[in-house]
């Protein structure tokens, strides 16, 4: 059971959701939010916590960080964009039930602190920007460490904002090359 509220963006990704798990859900209705979507979400996240799940597209990204920058506070999880695709349609909608529990299982909480624990040398110095297969790289990073895909200015943030510790962060680093070595 999950005692957080789930925001998500619509009622396909309400009835995934119910599939998965018995939970409280508030739905933003994709970019034509409710007047009252922000009050709501704060109530939430005041009283039972908030988890923001939102698709893992341009969109979601837009309307996940809408909500986090108007409430504080909030835990952040994402699915895999090939969990998430069918056919041509991304979306949580999309997701099988065991996807969904590991991905809210892997909820973290954005830091209202600023933190500067990884930096742009990291990711160069790790393949994660700047090289041939550095996209694929973060893909692979940011589900091990279940922060999801992005570009790598976000990836850093996301490091940073989502309190990756320095020993998490090169023991998913290790569990990669360890991986890359079998498939040799």
């Amino acid at each position: 059971m999950i005692k957080e509220v789930i925001v998500v963006e619509g009622k396909d990704d309400v009835s995934a959701l119910k599939r998965a798990i018995d939970c409280e859900v508030i739905t933003t209705s994709g970019f034509g939010y409710p007047d009252d979507l922000i009050e709501r979400i704060s109530l939430a996240n005041k009283n039972k916590g908030v988890i923001i799940f939102t698709d893992p597209d341009f969109a979601g990204e837009k309307i996940r960080n809408f909500i986090s920058t108007r409430v504080k506070g909030c835990k952040h999880a994402f699915l895999s964009r090939e969990k998430a695709i069918l056919n041509d349609n991304i979306g949580i909608e999309n997701a099988k039930p065991e996807d969904i529990l590991q991905a809210l299982k892997g909820a973290r909480y954005e830091s209202s602190e600023k933190r500067n624990e990884f930096s742009k040398a990291d990711l160069l110095k790790n393949g994660l920007s700047g090289v041939g297969g550095s996209s694929y790289k973060r893909d692979v990073l940011g589900k091990i460490l279940s922060i999801g895909y992005c570009n790598s200015k976000q990836f850093l943030k996301r490091l940073n904002n989502y309190g990756i510790s320095r020993s998490e962060f090169e023991s998913a680093l290790e569990r990669i090359e360890n991986e890359n070595e079998k498939g040799r």
